[in-house]
């Protein structure tokens, strides 16, 4: 167990995956210098109660991602953009608000299980097809002047998972329950089914959004 400065957020990092953050409140800025001077490492999580900026500390989710600061640039008027890469899950055992002006929090690693490993390499291979007809509708109707036509899935299971859970673009209270998965088997699940909605789905996105682009070139 440790004790690491908690940055509550409207997202969801997962393992592996980078995170790019603009620190504007003084607390914050606190946060990441000592972050900084220390071991560059805080806690991502996703507000539970509460809100981002600019009031009391929110209640997080108890589980939450060790993050190690990989990048920063800090600018004249002491605000900062930051990416934090994601290294592992954990749980807090013991939320502190009194310490420092930001949350803290005691934690503990929160490993996932891996059951039935042959059954979740067998299912990867149907989330890796999932996730590139998933990416081929967002760069129809949502992300212009972004080509996925040669993305290539990782071949771990475990990293797909992650890749594909980060890029879903659905709210952060969705993603949160695959990050709190007991084992790679029910997180597995969880994103394959919540990949079968989104692209059953896209279809009445994609159309959505076109007739919506109509009518505001109309208005205009």
């Amino acid at each position: 167990m440790r004790e690491i400065p908690l940055f509550p957020i409207n997202a969801v990092l997962f393992p592996g995956m980078p995170l790019h953050l603009y620190i504007f409140e003084e607390r914050y800025r606190r946060m990441i210098r000592r972050a900084l001077e220390r071991d560059s490492l805080l806690g991502i999580v996703l507000i539970k109660q509460g809100v981002e900026a600019l009031g009391p500390l929110p209640l997080p989710h108890a589980v939450g991602t060790l993050g190690r600061i990989a990048e920063y640039n800090v600018h004249e008027d002491g605000t900062m953009h930051i990416t934090v890469l994601g290294l592992e899950r954990f749980q807090i055992i013991e939320l502190y608000t009194d310490k420092e002006p930001y949350l803290t929090g005691l934690v503990e690693s929160n490993p996932l299980e891996f059951p039935n490993l042959l059954n979740v390499h067998r299912q990867s291979r149907s989330l890796a097809l999932d996730l590139r007809l998933y990416l081929n509708g967002l760069n129809r109707s949502r992300i212009e002047h972004v080509d996925f036509t040669h993305f290539s899935p990782p071949d771990d299971p475990l990293s797909l998972i992650y890749l594909a859970a980060a890029l879903l673009q659905i709210p952060p209270h969705e993603k949160q329950p695959i990050l709190e998965a007991n084992s790679v088997n029910d997180m597995m699940l969880m994103v394959g089914r919540l990949y079968r909605r989104e692209n059953g789905l896209m279809p009445m996105i994609n159309s959505t959004e076109d007739q919506s682009a109509r009518r505001m070139a109309w208005l205009n």
